[in-house]
């Protein structure tokens, strides 16, 4: 029978041109699964076989896990302690193993025994397979639609296949069984028993590539995509710099006629596409993402990562968009937080930032709204400026004398110190837990002090909105800070 193993071994190598170690693991594995049928399910085997004879011994094995832990399966576990006071230097995660009779491969039978060995095989086959194509290291995935499996598409591509999600597919689209198409190589989950590869139609990455394959100078390095916005199978917005300035970075994306960005178009089920120049400056990138609207003017907030856009009211319809889609491609494509309004709405919202202004100087320096305006006329806006810009350039204030500029950085620095013990004590009254959630930084728990949001479970019990309102984050990042407060609920 050993003869025979290795002789088997040896057929099933050459005919599925697989390496000798990779079928010796999967006989092991099989003799191993039939010997734990015959001990008992629970406890854990290692069949080793001889790669020169085919005789093979068996083993037992039990895990040495930390006697914190405790046994979750006593038949396959060894506390730490008791190891030890058997093998004095056994470590944590070390096996203990025990020889046993082993199982002689006619008692679970040669068709069994068989069929585990060629599904491991088979797996094997597969992982080659799958290495072979993704060495080649193509982004786009070109297949044939083979089925439909459970709303998926399964996209066949020579002998590797790849899983088109409902929720990855081009809205509306209808891809039928026998259709070519083109996807994005997503992430490659070797885990799972079915295709392993996870395709896109609709990320931005896949519009990105498409560009790739149809400007020959995005791949001359002549020109760069930046980034990429999408609502799949309706619009897009790419933005795209030019390393050369010979080359004209949106009509070279166009093509002559409109060929390139019509090609790209009609793969993605007549999604229309903007183009947009990049820019180093913020608010120019924004003001040209906007596009086609017209930008009047535009103030950037760096602090929280935003910029209010003026628009007339000619331009307001257009620069929202059907349903907030422009805005809403357009702050995704250049990160920044977009806030469209009127000149009316600009004007409002100036003022009402006057008059807080006002009354934080009026208040915290305890002076009269004449020297406050004087301090916003000169572009002060904080309390730390007041206090720390250069003093010469306070001096230049024709309004104010010296001893008037000494008193004024003299009383925003005690109102800084009050307010930073004041916020202290706030922050005493705030839970550990909260202090020690991922992404909140001390401004925000602050914030959230001052909104009378103290412990984790506060933070987790808030609607998006609210926390927006509270802290200014953006929804994105407000729903991630809530859904990592609530994380805890759910551990078991």
């Amino acid at each position: 029978m050993n003869r025979e193993l290795l002789m088997l071994v040896d057929a099933i190598s050459r005919e599925k041109n697989v390496d000798r170690e990779v079928v010796f693991g999967a006989v092991e594995l099989a003799l191993a699964s039939a010997s734990k049928k015959f001990h008992g399910a629970e406890v854990d085997m290692r069949v080793s076989i001889d790669r020169e004879n085919g005789n093979y011994e068996t083993f037992r094995r039990w895990l040495v896990v930390p006697d914190s832990a405790g046994l979750q399966n006593p038949d396959a576990e060894e506390l730490l302690s008791d190891a030890q006071d058997r093998i004095p230097d056994i470590e944590e995660g070390d096996y203990i193993e025990e020889t046993v009779e082993s199982v002689p491969i006619g008692r679970i039978g040669a068709q069994a025994a068989k069929q585990v060995i060629l599904q491991k095989i088979r797996d094997a086959e597969r992982e080659q397979l799958l290495n072979d194509f993704l060495s080649r290291g193509d982004k786009v995935f070109v297949g044939t639609v083979k089925r439909a499996d459970k709303g998926d598409l399964i996209v066949e591509s020579g002998r590797v296949e790849g899983r088109l999600k409902r929720s990855e597919m081009i809205p509306k689209e209808n891809l039928r069984t026998g259709d070519r198409v083109r996807a994005f190589i997503g992430e490659v989950d070797t885990t799972v028993r079915g295709p392993q590869i996870m395709l896109s139609r609709s990320s931005p990455a896949f519009m990105i590539e498409l560009f790739r394959q149809e400007v020959p100078e995005i791949e001359q390095g002549l020109l760069e995509i930046k980034s990429c916005a999408r609502d799949a199978g309706s619009r897009a917005k790419i933005a795209v710099l030019s390393h050369d300035k010979r080359v004209d970075p949106i009509g070279t994306c166009v093509g002559v006629r409109g060929s390139r960005v019509t090609a790209v178009t009609n793969e993605l089920a007549g999604e229309r596409v903007d183009i947009v120049l990049w820019s180093e400056d913020p608010a120019q990138f924004v003001i040209g993402a906007l596009a086609p609207a017209n930008v009047s003017s535009i103030v950037v907030d760096e602090e929280r990562h935003a910029m209010d856009v003026v628009v007339d009211e000619e331009n307001l319809a257009i620069a929202i968009g059907r349903g907030g889609q422009n805005v809403r491609l357009a702050s995704e494509l250049t990160g920044w937080r977009i806030n469209i309004m009127t000149a009316e709405e600009s004007q409002a919202k100036q003022a009402e930032e006057v008059d807080h202004i006002r009354v934080l100087f009026t208040e915290k320096l305890d002076v009269d709204a004449e020297v406050a305006d004087i301090l916003i006329a000169e572009g002060f806006t904080s309390l730390e400026e007041v206090a720390y810009v250069p003093l010469q350039e306070m001096l230049e204030i024709e309004a104010f004398d010296e001893d008037t500029v000494n008193e004024l950085r003299t009383r925003a620095k005690d109102a800084l110190l009050t307010m930073e013990i004041a916020k202290e004590e706030k922050l005493e009254e705030v839970s550990q837990d909260l202090r020690d959630l991922d992404g909140l930084s001390a401004e925000m728990i602050a914030q959230l002090a001052d909104g009378g949001i103290h412990t984790r479970d506060d933070l987790a019990d808030l609607a998006v909105d609210e926390l927006v309102e509270m802290t200014g984050v953006d929804e994105a990042q407000a729903k991630a800070l809530i859904m990592k407060a609530r994380e805890h609920w759910f551990d078991v």
